[in-house]
């Protein structure tokens, strides 16, 4: 089964949305980029100082390398996409944006995925005895499962350049206002290799950050309401805390939420290349990696002081 996009203009499109296009992601790149090099610096330096870092720092580390690389590989296609679609269109060229656009996208889903699993399994209070058994063996198979996760990524990203993306152009058609001929271009995806391959490398992770969240969430919000049943009426500052960090997973869940369904859109080709929802699945793949890096240094006491500091 095979859907075909519909089809992209050999004219430039209007400079007025191009430029809007740009600009908007350009400043989610920098936002993204500022934010997560700030994060991989101070726990790279901390790295390279102590030689050797909790488990969460390196997780948080490897995660802002790559949605540093993910924010600039996306400003780098849309800047193809948008003022160098012909180049863009090409067969090779397409599928490498894609692959690769594949991989980071994946590899930022897995890790966030195993940050929540981390700080849930590490915070979260529950007295079954799965979750006690569950919290040490995850906790000291983390680095095998980072190791096999970038793996996974790798191995669910590498069949997007066989059989699942074709570009190709059908005769040229007269236009007769500009007296000219205009060759069109047509997307077309294998859809089911795509939902296949998007299920195994979005929905398993996906699944293991709103689990997460979800546990992790309900803990927090019971120890905020036995906090509040004992409190003297003053304003606590942990039970404060706790509030926060109940807010900041509800912002991370459901930006995780939102780009994973962009992604499987804007992958699909079953929006335009132009059309507005297309844009907008791109503008959200943009502003998660950077919104989500914005909401662990504001939630995060140790980045928010090193934050201060500069």
């Amino acid at each position: 089964m095979s859907v075909v996009s519909s089809d992209v203009p050999d004219r430039e499109q209007p400079t007025f949305q191009t430029i809007f296009i740009l600009l908007i992601s350009g400043l989610e790149c920098a936002v993204g980029v500022i934010g997560n090099g700030f994060i991989a610096a101070i726990h790279g330096t901390a790295w390279a100082r102590r030689r050797r870092v909790p488990l969460c720092d390196r997780i948080l580390l490897f995660l802002s390398v790559s949605r540093i690389l993910l924010q600039i590989w996306m400003m780098v296609e849309n800047t193809y996409s948008l003022l160098l679609w012909r180049a863009y269109s090409q067969n090779t060229v397409y599928t490498l944006f894609k692959v690769i656009l594949m991989f980071l996208n994946y590899a930022n889903l897995w890790l966030a995925a195993w940050l929540n699993v981390f700080y849930c399994l590490r915070i979260a209070h529950f007295t079954h005895r799965l979750f006690s058994l569950l919290r040490r063996k995850v906790v000291a198979l983390m680095p095998w499962l980072l190791r096999l996760s970038l793996l996974a990524c790798l191995c669910f990203s590498l069949p997007f350049s066989r059989d699942i993306f074709q570009v190709y152009a059908n005769s040229s058609v007269p236009v007769p206002t500009l007296n000219a001929t205009e060759k069109k271009f047509f997307y077309e995806t294998n859809l089911a290799g795509l939902v296949l391959l998007m299920y195994l490398g979005i929905c398993v992770p996906l699944v293991l950050f709103v689990l997460a969240a979800a546990l992790l969430i309900l803990s927090l919000r019971r120890h905020s309401r036995l906090m509040r049943s004992k409190a003297s009426g003053s304003r606590d500052p942990s039970m404060e805390a706790h509030l926060g960090a109940i807010k900041a997973l509800s912002y991370f869940l459901v930006l995780y939420i939102l780009n994973a369904i962009a992604l499987f859109l804007s992958m699909s080709n079953l929006l335009g290349p132009t059309s507005t929802w297309n844009i907008v699945c791109k503008v959200i793949m943009a502003a998660y990696p950077a919104g989500h890096s914005v909401l662990l240094i504001l939630s995060n006491p140790g980045l928010r002081r090193a934050w201060k500091r500069c």
